[in-house]
């Protein structure tokens, strides 16, 4: 069988592109487990980072996910399977709302539509955001069960492709599951224009010995899981049997709700055992990301996500010391 992921060529997609070829198989259109024969990654982009030691039948498509015919020419078998992971993050949904709506919505339609027209009714993995939550009827911790009232544009555009996902599984267009993610930590690299950026920021530039400029309040909370729990919850949620799943096919992710303030506690203890001399953090207010982040819930309630097989999260310890061990500081 192939697989199709989009955003390929982001930290996620890539990552998963790894553990998928590691892996060898999915559950297929008969219902078993098939051999992957292919792996396409399709991305407006591709760092050198992202291409190195990727082995086997794996194809990097440069192209843009608003246009539809690059996505029905790369949806090209019945035995697929999809993990559309594309999308412009929330703080540059918020600046460019028609790109947003031509990337986040056309896009995913564009790949639904695409699945649509196959013969294998092939499954689908969308990943989504806890942005879809929002508003006065927010509670502290969200659920399933949560009214999804988004206060920014990203979030509205993740709340739309979870009702299609809904909507094309329960007409047998596809099988389609959404991952409603909390953020994902630690991310390498530089910071980018995700107005969670800084909470991969305050463990990734102090193990490097650099200050971290933070947006946010030391006592903000936050829902965060791992990047390495995150790729095992995409897979288990695509070989979920579908009589698992229900009518609501958008399953919120477990999460640690952490602050700032905590986590400095754990990176502290991490690097004292290591000998590492970590860099500050330095509150640098910013109204227009607090204001994004305060419409955001701070805790996750994940259980019915691990009640059909996603993982319970790590120990944040776990996940800096993952971090230190895939990617040094």
């Amino acid at each position: 069988m192939k697989v199709l992921i989009t955003g390929g060529g982001g930290f996620l997609g890539n990552q998963l592109a790894r553990k998928l070829i590691t892996r060898g198989t999915l559950t297929g259109p008969s219902g078993a487990q098939e051999p992957i024969d292919a792996i396409t990654l399709f991305d407006a982009q591709f760092s050198d980072a992202s291409k190195q030691g990727l082995t086997g039948e794996v194809t990097l498509l440069d192209r843009d996910i608003a246009d539809r015919d690059a996505v029905f020419d790369a949806i090209d078998r019945d035995d697929i399977a999809v993990f559309h992971l594309a999308s412009m993050v929330s703080g540059e949904c918020e600046l460019r709302f028609d790109d947003a709506l031509r990337v986040n919505l056309d896009g995913g339609r564009n790949v639904f539509e695409a699945c649509r027209a196959r013969g294998g009714m092939p499954r689908v993995v969308f990943a989504s955001s806890v942005a879809s939550f929002g508003g006065a009827v927010m509670p502290e911790v969200v659920s399933d069960a949560t009214k999804r009232t988004p206060q920014t544009t990203y979030g509205m555009t993740k709340v739309i492709g979870e009702l299609m996902i809904n909507d094309y599984s329960r007409k047998g267009f596809l099988d389609g599951r959404s991952a409603r993610l909390p953020t994902i930590i630690i991310r390498p690299g530089r910071p980018n224009t995700a107005a969670s950026s800084w909470a991969s920021g305050m463990f990734r530039e102090p193990l490097r010995g650099e200050a971290c400029e933070l947006p946010v309040g030391l006592d903000q909370g936050h829902p965060v899981l791992g990047y390495r729990d995150v790729i095992d919850a995409f897979i288990a949620l695509h070989e979920a049997p579908a009589a698992l799943l229900g009518d609501d096919r958008a399953f919120g992710l477990p999460s640690h709700r952490i602050t700032p303030a905590s986590a400095r506690v754990v990176l502290e203890e991490v690097a004292r055992e290591r000998g590492m001399a970590l860099g500050p953090l330095v509150l640098a207010p910013d109204a227009r990301i607090q204001g994004i982040v305060n419409t955001w819930p701070t805790a996750t309630d994940g259980s019915r996500a691990v009640g059909i097989g996603c993982p319970a999260p790590q120990p944040l310890r776990v996940m800096i010391e993952e971090y230190l061990e895939d990617f040094g500081s």
